[in-house]
């Protein structure tokens, strides 16, 4: 399953628009779609045995979708720029569709609008089973930056990925997958690659066996080098056991092999 779909994230409250931002130009109909809803408060992110992690704040985002006929999605990011985000591309629809956002004090949603998307040529929606490779990234530049108090990520050319070499995530999503409400607090935990080997993807695994694990809301959550905030790949996809759709592997897009995209892009848009 990609790990965006977020049923139960939000929670309808009858003054939640006291939480919500003024409203911008060009926002009108997300915030439309947004009035009378504000994030819960829960106390997990990512699927087992994950901490919290409020360190890594200044370098993650929430992207929201609200394209489905299911209802909302939302999924983690990461910000490379000022005004620059990278996050799965089965995350984002279009311009109207798609914001991002984050909490300022007291919890207050703070919603920016998206001037431009660019997703990867590569990238296959409807892939299915099929064995075929989907870069599933996408660059979004926000229409205002982010505050101070956000950082760029550290991008890295790493070389290929050892089976064993062990990687921290973090992101958004849901603790347990069976539970809504779990989502939306920034957890972090450490995996290890595992097979099969790819030259553009790494699978990643709990080392102990505790089922630590991408999970949903987690798509375009950062894969970050053990010791500093340098993404190495971007989390899109999870799967689990048992009749359980995460907590057994996740499937993330190896960054380096797609950074002649990421600068052509941030050129393009002047970022670099």
């Amino acid at each position: 399953m990609n790990i965006a779909n977020m049923r139960g994230y939000f929670r309808i409250v009858s003054l939640a628009k006291a939480f919500l931002p003024a409203p911008r130009a060009g926002s009108g109909a997300m915030l439309a779609c947004l009035s009378g809803i504000v994030l819960t408060a829960p106390a997990f992110a990512l699927v087992g045995p994950a901490r919290e992690a409020p360190e890594f704040a200044p370098y993650v985002v929430t992207v929201l979708d609200k394209s489905g006929s299911g209802g909302a999605s939302f999924c983690t990011a990461s910000v490379i720029a000022q005004d620059v985000i990278l996050t799965a591309a089965h995350c984002v629809s279009n311009l109207s569709n798609t914001r991002v956002f984050y909490r300022g004090g007291q919890k207050q949603l703070v919603l920016f609008d998206v001037a431009s998307i660019a997703i990867h040529p590569e990238f296959r929606p409807k892939i299915g089973r099929k064995h075929l490779i989907s870069i599933d990234l996408a660059l979004l530049r926000l229409a205002e930056p982010l505050p101070p108090a956000f950082k760029p990520i550290e991008l890295t050319g790493s070389g290929p990925v050892a089976t064993g070499q062990p990687f921290r995530i973090a992101g958004f999503g849901r603790a347990d997958e069976s539970v809504s409400g779990t989502s939306g607090v920034l957890r972090a935990g450490i995996l290890v690659a595992s097979g099969p080997k790819s030259p553009v993807l790494v699978w990643l695994t709990d080392p102990d066996g505790a089922g630590l694990g991408g999970c949903t809301g987690d798509s375009g959550a950062p894969v970050l080098a053990i010791g500093q905030p340098a993404l190495v790949a971007v989390a899109i996809r999870a799967r689990g056991n048992n009749g359980y759709s995460c907590g057994a592997s996740t499937e993330a897009v190896l960054i380096g092999p797609q950074m002649p995209w990421v600068r052509k892009t941030l050129q393009a848009w002047g970022a670099l």
